[in-house]
C-alpha cells in the first residue's frame, strides 16, 4: 500500500500535457452531465453508480484513487448545480405561465393548456427533488470526508469547487452552513489550500448583492482575514490584500482605523506584488474620495484636486513615524495615482506660492516630504522601473511603456529646467532640501537646452550650483552637486563646453582656498591644529575637493602632492585632527585612481615605475592607519585599503602586460594577517554595554548609533569578503569569517553566506577545505578548553555551537546533492583523515585524539549520494583495523558517524555485532553488491571499497582483478589529481585562470545532474555519475 501511495498519476505530473489532460478530464464530465439532463440523468441508475464509485474510492487509503476520484466527484457536483440552477429557473418560469393561465381562465372550465402546465411544474419539482438528493449525496458523501483530507490538493480541491458553488447558486449555498467550511480552511496550514479559500471569497465580496447576507460570517472571520496580509506565502498576502479592498468597498464600516492603519503600512513592503496592492487600498480609502465634502478642496481653481491629494499623502506619511522610505511609498501608489503624482506642476507651485496667495502655507516638514516626493516620482517616470530593493531586476518595458516614459522625461525636463533653480535659490542654505533638489538634472534630456535655446536657465542653474557648493559643506550636498556637474559636462551633448568652463571656474576657487588654508597650515603647524575655526575652513575645504575629485579629474591641480603631505605629517607627528585626516586620505586615493586610470596604451617605464611607487607607498600609509588611535581613521584607511587592493590585483591597464605586471599588487602574508585582526577587532569583537537609566530619548539616540555602527561593521566585513570572494587574499582566511557565522546571523548572516556561495562557485574544492578547516580549528579550540582526563563533553555548549555551525554549512549546498557532491565528499574525507590524526599504534586500535570530530561531519552525511556514501565508508575503513573493540563510549562518535553512512542502504544490518566488536560484511551481503555490480549499477571509481580487509569480498570473482588495479593506481592517481585538479594550486594565483576551470567543472556536473534527478529512486546510479574517486587518494 506504501508503493501505491506514493505512486506517480496523472493529477499530479508536471507539464503541458498532463495539465491539459486534467483539464480534458474535468470538462469531460461537465459534458457528461450536460448531455444527459433531459431524461438519463434521472434514470435512478446512471449518477447513482457514478457517485457511488466515486464516493467509495474517495475514502481509499491509495492517494491515487482518492484524488483523482474527489475531484471527479466536485466537478460532478459543480456540473449538477448548473442542472440545478437551471431547473430552478424553468420550474419558476412554469409557474408563473400557470398563475397567468388560471387567471385567465373564467368559471371551473378546465383547459388543456393549464393542465400541461401543472405537468411540467411538477415534473420541474420531481427533478429538483432527484438533482437534490444527489446533491447532498455528493456533499456529504466526498466534500465532508476529504475538505481535511492530508493531503493539500485534494483540500484545495474541496474548497475551490464549493466556492464556485457558492457563487453559482447563492440561493442555495450562499449561507453559514456553507461558508464556515471557507473560514475554517483559513488557517490551513498549507498555502495552496489558504490561497483557494481568498479566491472564493473574492468571488463572493466582488457582487455587492451577496455582501449583506455575509454579516456573521464577516464578523467571525475578519479578524483573521485582516491578518493575512502577513502570511508567509506572498501570493496568499497579495490575495488577502485584494479581498480586503473588496471587503472595504463592498462592507460598511467592516474595517475600523485600527485596521486600516495596519493594512496601510504594507505600502513599505519590498515585496512590489503587495505593496501594490496595499497602494490601491491607500488611494481608494484614503487620497480618492471626490463626493466626500468634508474633504473637498476649500478652494477650486488649476490644482484644487491635485493639492488637495498631494496634502493627504504627506500628512499621512508624516504620520507612519515607523518607515522613511518615500520611493517606496511612491513605487507603491505609481499604479493607481499616476495622474496626480505626475503633476509636477501642482507640485513645484505648492512650493514657491507665498502665504498671500493662499491661507495656509506649508510646514517645513511638509517641504521637505513634498521635495521627497517630487525627486521620487521624477525617478520613478524616468527609470521606469521600481526603487532598489524591491524587485529582483530592472523590467522590461514594453513599446506603449517606453513611449510613455519619453514622453515623462520631456515633460520633467522642460517643467524643471525653468523651475529648478528658482527651488534652488529659495532652499539654497536648507541642505536635505537642495541634496534632493540637485538630483533632478540627472533625468533631463539635455538636448532640450540647445534645441530649445534655453542656455538662459542653464546659467542661472550653473550660478545656484555654485552658490550652494560655496555655502555648504554637507557631503550629501558636495556629491549631489559634483554628480550634477558630471550629468551636464556630458562630452556628446552641445552645452558640455560651457559647463566645463563654469566647472574649471570652480575648481580653481575652491582650490585657491585649499591652498591659502594649506600655506596658513604648514606656516603654524602645531598652532594650526589647536584653532577650531581654520580646522573647520580646512575641513571644509578639504571636503568640497574631495567630493569633486571622486567625479572629476583634478590631477592638473597637483591635489596628489598636497594631500600626501598632510598624511606624512600625521604618520610622523600624529596630531592633524580627524576632520583633516580623513578627506586628506580620500583626496589622495582619489588622485592615485585617477592617475592609474590615465595610463595610455603605451606608458613609459618611468611614469609606470613612478606610479608604482607611489602605489605602495599609499597602502604602507593605510597599513600604518589601521593603528591610528581614532577609530574613523582606522576604518577609513581599512575600506580605502580593501578597494585599493581589489583594484590593483584586477587592473588591466588597457590589455597592457608589462603595465599589468608593474602595477600588479598582491598583499603580503603580514598585510593580511592585519587586515583579518582588524576584522576580527572591529566587527566581531562584542562591546561591553554599560547599564544606564536612559531617558527616552535618550535610548532612541542611543538606538540610533547602534544602527549606525551595525551599518559601518557590515560594509568593513563586506569590503574583507570581497578580497576572499576576488582572490585577493587567500581563500583559508574566510575560515575566521565562517565561525562566527551562527553567533551573529542576525547581523552579518547574508553577508557570510553570500561569501560562501561566491567561493563556492569559483572553487569548490577549495571551498570545501576552508570550511571543514574551520570546523577544524573551533574543534580544537574545544579540546583545549577541555579537561583531557575527563573526555569529550558532547553536551556542552561549545560542542552543540559546532554541530550547528556544521549543520548550517549543510544546508548551503542546497538539494542539488550531484552539483555539490565532491565538496560533500571532499568535506568527509578532510575531516577523516583529521579524526584519526595522530592515532598510536600500527593496529590503529588505540584511540585516536580527534574520533569526536567525526560527529560533526556527520551533519554532511545527508548530503551525499547512496554511491557516494559507499565510497566514502570504503574511505572510512583504511582507518579501521577489524576487528575492533568498542565497548566503551569513547568509541561511539566512530559508530554514530557509520550508522549516518549506512543509514537506508543494505550494510545497515552490520553496524554492531552482538559481542560489541565491528562485524566484517557477510557473504549475505555479498550476494547484494555483487548482483548490483553484475548489473553495472557499481562504478569502476568505488572500486576502493574492494581495499576492506573482508575475507569474502577479496575472493569476490568480481572484484578480483579490480583489487589489484585499484592499489596499483594509487600513486598514479595522486599524480594525476595534482595535476588536473584546480584545488591543490593556491587560489591567489590562479584568479586569472580559474574561471576556464569553473566552466568545465559546471559542464560536466549538469550532464551528471540530469542523469541522476531523472532516476532518483534507484539504489545506486551509473558508473559516470559517481564523484571521482581520486578525491579519496592518498
Amino acid at each position: 500500500m506504501k508503493k501505491w501511495d506514493n505512486e506517480d498519476y496523472p493529477l499530479i505530473r508536471t507539464g503541458p500535457y498532463w495539465k491539459k489532460f486534467k483539464a480534458n478530464f474535468c470538462e469531460f464530465i461537465a459534458v457528461l452531465v450536460q448531455q444527459c439532463q433531459c431524461s438519463i440523468l434521472y434514470d435512478s441508475y446512471l449518477m447513482d453508480t457514478i457517485i457511488s464509485l466515486l464516493t467509495g474510492l474517495a475514502d481509499s487509503m491509495v492517494r491515487a484513487f482518492r484524488h483523482t476520484s474527489t475531484l471527479a466527484a466536485m466537478k460532478l457536483l459543480t456540473a449538477v448545480v448548473s442542472v440545478h440552477l437551471n431547473l430552478d429557473v424553468n420550474k419558476h418560469n412554469a409557474q408563473r405561465l400557470y398563475e397567468v393561465e388560471k387567471r385567465r381562465i373564467s368559471g371551473k372550465r378546465t383547459n388543456y393548456r393549464l393542465d400541461q402546465l401543472e405537468r411540467k411544474r411538477k415534473e420541474y419539482e420531481h427533478k429538483l427533488l432527484e438533482i437534490q438528493n444527489m446533491m447532498n449525496a455528493i456533499f456529504k458523501g466526498t466534500f465532508l470526508n476529504r475538505y481535511r483530507d492530508v493531503i493539500p490538493e485534494i483540500r484545495a480541491t474541496c474548497i475551490e469547487e464549493i466556492g464556485s458553488w457558492i457563487k453559482t447558486y447563492p440561493d442555495a449555498f450562499l449561507n453559514d452552513s456553507y461558508l464556515k467550511y471557507i473560514g475554517w480552511m483559513l488557517y490551513d496550514k498549507q498555502a495552496e489550500v489558504r490561497l483557494k479559500c481568498l479566491l472564493g471569497l473574492q468571488g463572493i465580496y466582488s457582487r455587492k448583492e451577496l455582501v449583506s447576507r455575509m454579516d456573521l460570517f464577516t464578523s467571525r472571520f475578519k479578524d483573521r482575514i485582516v491578518s493575512m496580509p502577513l502570511d508567509k506565502d506572498h501570493e496568499v498576502a497579495v490575495q488577502a490584500m485584494k479581498l480586503l479592498m473588496l471587503m472595504s468597498q463592498n462592507c460598511e464600516d467592516v474595517l475600523s482605523a485600527e485596521d486600516c492603519e495596519t493594512l496601510y503600512q504594507f505600502v513599505y513592503t519590498t515585496h512590489r506584488p503587495l505593496a501594490v496592492a496595499a497602494g490601491e487600498f491607500l488611494y481608494k480609502r484614503l487620497l480618492s474620495h471626490e463626493g466626500d465634502e468634508e474633504i473637498q478642496p476649500k478652494r477650486g481653481g488649476k490644482f484644487g484636486a491635485s493639492t488637495d491629494q498631494l496634502k493627504r499623502l504627506i500628512r499621512f506619511f508624516l504620520e507612519s513615524e515607523l518607515h522613511k522610505h518615500v520611493a517606496y511609498l511612491i513605487d507603491s501608489l505609481w499604479d493607481w495615482a499616476g495622474k496626480f503624482l505626475k503633476d509636477w506642476e501642482c507640485m513645484t507651485a505648492l512650493l514657491l506660492k507665498n502665504a498671500e496667495e493662499d491661507g495656509e502655507e506649508l510646514s517645513d516638514a511638509h517641504e521637505s516630504v513634498l521635495i521627497e516626493i517630487i525627486l521620487a516620482t521624477v525617478r520613478e517616470a524616468a527609470e521606469g522601473h521600481p526603487p532598489v530593493g524591491r524587485g529582483a531586476a530592472k523590467k522590461i518595458l514594453s513599446v506603449k511603456e517606453k513611449k510613455i516614459q519619453l514622453e515623462d522625461c520631456m515633460k520633467i525636463t522642460e517643467h524643471f529646467i525653468m523651475v529648478l533653480p528658482q527651488l534652488l535659490a529659495k532652499y539654497s542654505t536648507d541642505a536635505q532640501k537642495v541634496a534632493n533638489l540637485l538630483q533632478i538634472p540627472q533625468y533631463y534630456d539635455l538636448d532640450v537646452y540647445s534645441t530649445g535655446h534655453l542656455e538662459k536657465h542653464l546659467d542661472a542653474l550653473l550660478r545656484e550650483v555654485k552658490d550652494i557648493v560655496t555655502k555648504h559643506s554637507d557631503i550629501s550636498v558636495l556629491e549631489a552637486s559634483s554628480r550634477t556637474y558630471y550629468v551636464l559636462c556630458n562630452e556628446e551633448i552641445a552645452i558640455s563646453s560651457q559647463v566645463d568652463c563654469a566647472r574649471t571656474q570652480l575648481i580653481d576657487e575652491l582650490m585657491g582656498q585649499l591652498n591659502q588654508l594649506l600655506d596658513g597650515f604648514w606656516q603654524k603647524e602645531e598652532g594650526f591644529c589647536t584653532d577650531a575655526g581654520e580646522i573647520s575652513r580646512m575641513h571644509s575645504a578639504l571636503r568640497r575637493v574631495a567630493a569633486f575629485h571622486n567625479a572629476h579629474n583634478l590631477t592638473k591641480w597637483n591635489l596628489y602632492d598636497k594631500t600626501l603631505r598632510l598624511l606624512v605629517f600625521e604618520m610622523e607627528h600624529g596630531s592633524l585632527p580627524v576632520l583633516m585626516i580623513l578627506p586628506a586620505l580620500q583626496c589622495t586615493y582619489f588622485s592615485l585612481l585617477w592617475q592609474l586610470a590615465a595610463i595610455s596604451e603605451n606608458p613609459p617605464k618611468e611614469t609606470l615605475f613612478a606610479l608604482g611607487r607611489e602605489l605602495r607607498r599609499f597602502c604602507q600609509i593605510c597599513m600604518r592607519f589601521l593603528h591610528h588611535k581614532e577609530k574613523d581613521v582606522r576604518e577609513k584607511a581599512f575600506m580605502i585599503l580593501c578597494d585599493w587592493l581589489l583594484i590593483l590585483s584586477h587592473q588591466d591597464s588597457n590589455n597592457n602586460e608589462e603595465a599589468v605586471g608593474l602595477l600588479d599588487y598582491l598583499p603580503s602574508t603580514p598585510l593580511q594577517e592585519k587586515l583579518l585582526l582588524f576584522i576580527q577587532e572591529h566587527v566581531f569583537m562584542e562591546e561591553e554595554e554599560e547599564s544606564k537609566d536612559l531617558t527616552e530619548d535618550e535610548e532612541r539616540q542611543d538606538e540610533s548609533c547602534k544602527l549606525d555602527d551595525l551599518h559601518k561593521k557590515r560594509s568593513l566585513l563586506a569590503a574583507y569578503c570581497k578580497l576572499i570572494v576576488y582572490n585577493v587574499v587567500e581563500m583559508t582566511a574566510a575560515a575566521e569569517i565562517y565561525k562566527h557565522y551562527v553567533k551573529t546571523y542576525n547581523d552579518f548572516g547574508d553577508i557570510i553566506k553570500e561569501t560562501l556561495s561566491r567561493t563556492r562557485h569559483n572553487n569548490k574544492i577549495q571551498s570545501a577545505k576552508t570550511l571543514i578547516l574551520c570546523l577544524q580549528q573551533l574543534f580544537q579550540r574545544h579540546a583545549e578548553s577541555q579537561d583531557s582526563s575527563s573526555g569529550m563533553d558532547f553536551s556542552s555548549a561549545s560542542f552543540t555551537n559546532m554541530k550547528e555551525l556544521a549543520r548550517r554549512f549543510s544546508l548551503t549546498f542546497g538539494w542539488d546533492q550531484v552539483k555539490s557532491r565532491e565538496s560533500v565528499a571532499m568535506i568527509h574525507k578532510e575531516g577523516i583523515e583529521f579524526a584519526f590524526q595522530g592515532a598510536t599504534g600500527v593496529d590503529g586500535k588505540c584511540l585516536p585524539p580527534n574520533l569526536s570530530f567525526l560527529l560533526i561531519i556527520s551533519e554532511f552525511s545527508n548530503k551525499l549520494l547512496k554511491p557516494d556514501k559507499r565510497l566514502v565508508y570504503a574511505y572510512l575503513q583504511r582507518y579501521i583495523a577489524e576487528p575492533l573493540p568498542c565497548r566503551g563510549d569513547e568509541w561511539q562518535p566512530l559508530i554514530w558517524y557509520r550508522n549516518s553512512l549506512l543509514a537506508n542502504e543494505d550494510e545497515e544490518s552490520s553496524v554492531l555485532g552482538g559481542s560489541g566488536e565491528w562485524s566484517p560484511m557477510g557473504t549475505s551481503k555479498m550476494s547484494s553488491f555483487k548482483r548490483k555490480l553484475s548489473n553495472g549499477s557499481l562504478p569502476d571509481t568505488s572500486q576502493t571499497e574492494a581495499a576492506s580487509k573482508a575475507p569474502a569480498l577479496q575472493r569476490a570473482s568480481q572484484l578480483a582483478s579490480a583489487t589489484g588495479k585499484s592499489r596499483k593506481r594509487l600513486k598514479s592517481r595522486e599524480t594525476h589529481l595534482q595535476e588536473h585538479l584546480p584545488f591543490l594550486c593556491p587560489g591567489g594565483l590562479r584568479r586569472r585562470c580559474c574561471k576556464d576551470e569553473i566552466k568545465t567543472e559546471d559542464v560536466s556536473e549538469e550532464g551528471q545532474a540530469e542523469d541522476v534527478i531523472e532516476d532518483v529512486d534507484v539504489d545506486v546510479v551509473g558508473a559516470d555519475q559517481v564523484i571521482p574517486a581520486r578525491v579519496f587518494e592518498l
